[in-house]
C-alpha cells in the first residue's frame, strides 16, 4: 500500500483544477463576471452553450472519481482513507488555489466521489436529481434536493460505514452553503429555470 497521504494531496490538486474557468478563458470569457458568476458546469452551459456545460460536468465529475479510484485500486488504501480522499477532492474544487481559494459548488465533483465510493448511492442521488429537475426545471433545486437525499441513502445502503455517513452529512451541508445565493434567488422568485425545450 502506498502512503495514503499522497492520495489526499493528489485529490486536492485534481479537485482544484478549475476546468470551467480555464475553458471559458480560452474563449475570452471570465465566468466570474458572467451569468451566475460561478465556474461550474451549469454556468458554463448557460454562458458558452450546453455541450460545453456537459463537458465541464464530466471533467468535474472525473476529478472526483479519479483520485478515489486510484487510491482504492492502485494504492489499496482502506475505505476510511478513501472517504478522506473524496472529501479532499471536493474541498479542492470548492476552495481552488487557482481561483484565490474560491471555486464551484461541489455537486459534480461530489457525484464523482460517490461513484468511486458507493455506486448504488450515486445511482440513487442521480435518479433523485433527474426526477426533481423534471418537475422544477431548476438546476439548483435539483442539486439541493439530491444533496438532501444523500445522507439518507448512505445510512440505508451503507449502514456500517460511520465515517462515510458523517462525510455525507458534511458534504450535504457544504453543498447547501455553496448554494446560498441560489436559495436567496429562489425565495425572491428569480432563480434561473430551464424551459421544457432546453
Amino acid at each position: 500500500m502506498q502512503n495514503p497521504v499522497f492520495y489526499l494531496l493528489l485529490a486536492f490538486f485534481l479537485g482544484s483544477l478549475p476546468f470551467g474557468h480555464w475553458l471559458a478563458m480560452t474563449r475570452g470569457i471570465d465566468l466570474r463576471k458572467e451569468g451566475s458568476r460561478n465556474t461550474g458546469a451549469t454556468n458554463v452551459g448557460r454562458v458558452l452553450g450546453r455541450k460545453w456545460g456537459v463537458l465541464v460536468f464530466l471533467l468535474d465529475l472525473g476529478k472526483g472519481w479519479a483520485p478515489v479510484f486510484a487510491g482504492k485500486v492502485v494504492g489499496q488504501i482502506p475505505d476510511s482513507w478513501a472517504v478522506g480522499v473524496g472529501l479532499c477532492a471536493v474541498l479542492g474544487h470548492v476552495f481552488s488555489p487557482w481561483l484565490g481559494f474560491r471555486g464551484g459548488k461541489g455537486v459534480a465533483t461530489s457525484a464523482g466521489i460517490l461513484i468511486g465510493l458507493t455506486p448504488w448511492v450515486a445511482l440513487g442521488v442521480g435518479v433523485a436529481w433527474g426526477v426533481i429537475f423534471q418537475f422544477s426545471r431548476t438546476v439548483s433545486v435539483a442539486s439541493l434536493g439530491a444533496a438532501a437525499m444523500f445522507p439518507f441513502l448512505v445510512f440505508w445502503i451503507n449502514p456500517q460505514q460511520t465515517l462515510l455517513q458523517w462525510a455525507a452529512i458534511g458534504l450535504t451541508g457544504l453543498v447547501w452553503i455553496r448554494h446560498r445565493d441560489n436559495l436567496r434567488r429562489l425565495f425572491q422568485g428569480n432563480e434561473n429555470r430551464f424551459s421544457k425545450k432546453s
